[in-house]
């Protein structure tokens, strides 16, 4: 399949999910112009806040093709994304993104993530979710058997 013709089923996915009662994105996982899986948003019909349309094709696509390196495969998606769906892209090692819609029309409708970003770039005494470090001595064992760790592999 050519490029626009996964921007063309991505674009599709996500009108149809509005009609069976998600949001208005969708994704398509390809290599080599092959679709691997697909993904939409089903944040309230699931009633969990991680099930982006990214996060679920990338999800489809590693169980599809047995590996959490899908760095030969593209994503072809509604809007550039949220910071769960670009750390999910990130971690994935997908090569490239093509996205329809940007940050501006996502925020127009009402999906506006710049908080998130916002947030990101203040130091963490700063940001409005307040977090506590506790346990470290305790928590650090587990990094320290990873690191001495022989047969991991590393991701």
């Amino acid at each position: 399949m050519t490029k626009d013709e996964l921007m063309r089923k991505a674009i599709e996915l996500s009108i149809d999910n509005v009609n069976n009662g998600g949001g208005p994105f969708g994704a398509v996982i390809a290599r080599d112009g092959e679709i691997v899986a697909t993904g939409v948003n089903r944040v309230t019909a699931n009633n969990d806040p991680t099930a982006h349309a990214e996060v679920s094709a990338i999800r489809a696509a590693a169980a599809a093709l047995g590996t959490f390196d899908l760095s030969d495969c593209e994503i072809f998606t509604r809007v550039s994304r949220a910071p769960v769906c670009l750390g999910a892209i990130y971690w994935a090692r997908l090569k490239k993104v093509y996205f329809a819609n940007n940050k501006t029309d996502a925020k127009n409708i009402g999906f506006d993530d710049s908080f998130i970003y916002d947030e990101l770039a203040l130091p963490r005494e700063g940001r409005k979710l307040s977090s506590e470090e506790m346990m470290r001595n305790e928590a650090i064992k587990a990094f320290e058997m990873w690191a001495q760790k022989d047969d991991k592999i590393e991701y």
